[in-house]
């Protein structure tokens, strides 16, 4: 099967957010299924970055035309923005499906659509957010106190926090163990961008050690809180988000109520095959049959 490494909302290799992407091949008698979870989750861990997607076709006439599920290092995550990006861009690149695609997915059908300048903009559920008391620990886990805290429901998962300026996003120096106890994920803290005319309204950065990722170079799926979230402030519906992570990235946002409109670029680092196929062994003791490749 051929693996993919490809950098999502970016212009440029070695910058944005890594993904791999696999594009699983069909079954003996030519219908698609996805192997066990333990080799989904152990080439994941192989892969190493923030997420691996892994797709598959589906029957014509449906409402969706490819499944794909996304898997961190440690687990299977609901809902991923970049690594989504990453899939629709190999999927447009070689080929494989050409066009706007469906993806069958936890969060539902999401939709990408390839744009004239090559960009690709994804339709994703927007994050419903609730404002929840600042939890105990979040301020000394940050090293910064937040200005205000929300809930960003169960497809993100996580606990957004807006701190004073875009400055303190930039300087912290979080205890990752210590944020993990106030979310599902992890924590997004965001801030009002000092200067709109760099060309970014908010700046953010994302830190999620519960599904095995310290900082998230460039995070599609918290950008869906954060498009709400900035939108009622801003008081503009159509916004641009600068993921600081040392690789950074820029994201596109554009709310329409219960969608938000991602868009981005990709590119493919790295093109290759992975030789370890699902019926053969994992590890030193765990095999698989072959009728689940």
């Amino acid at each position: 099967m051929r693996i993919r490494i490809v950098d999502a909302f970016t212009d440029r290799p070695f910058a944005g957010n890594p993904a791999g992407v696999l594009l699983l091949d069909a079954l003996p008698d030519g219908t698609w299924a996805y192997p066990e979870d333990t080799w989904l989750q152990h080439v994941a861990m192989e892969v190493n970055h923030a997420e691996t997607a892994f797709a598959h076709r589906l029957p014509e006439g449906g409402e969706a035309d490819w499944a794909l599920r996304w898997f961190t290092p440690a687990t299977e995550v609901n809902l991923c923005g970049h690594a989504t990006l990453a899939t629709a861009h190999v999927l447009h690149s070689t080929g494989a499906h050409p066009g706007r695609v469906r993806f069958a997915t936890r969060s539902g059908v999401l939709v990408a659509t390839p744009e004239p300048d090559g960009s690709i903009t994804l339709d994703f559920p927007t994050a419903p957010l609730r404002e929840v008391p600042v939890p105990d620990g979040v301020a000394e886990g940050l090293g910064a106190r937040p200005l205000a805290a929300f809930d960003t429901g169960p497809n993100v998962g996580d606990l957004l926090v807006e701190l004073a300026d875009e400055k303190t996003v930039l300087s912290l120096a979080p205890d990752h163990r210590a944020l993990g106890a106030h979310s599902a994920r992890g924590v997004i803290a965001t801030a009002r961008a000092d200067n709109p005319a760099r060309g970014y309204d908010f700046v953010s950065r994302c830190f999620f050690p519960n599904v095995g990722i310290d900082e998230d170079p460039v995070t599609g799926s918290a950008h869906t809180a954060l498009a709400p979230y900035w939108a009622e402030r801003l008081g503009r519906t159509a916004l641009t988000g600068l993921q600081a992570s040392a690789r950074s990235g820029r994201v596109r946002t554009e709310l329409h109520g219960e969608r938000t409109l991602l868009g981005g670029r990709a590119v493919t680092v790295i093109d290759g095959e992975l030789r370890a196929r699902p019926d053969q062994a994992v590890g030193s003791q765990s095999t698989f049959p072959a009728s689940s490749a």
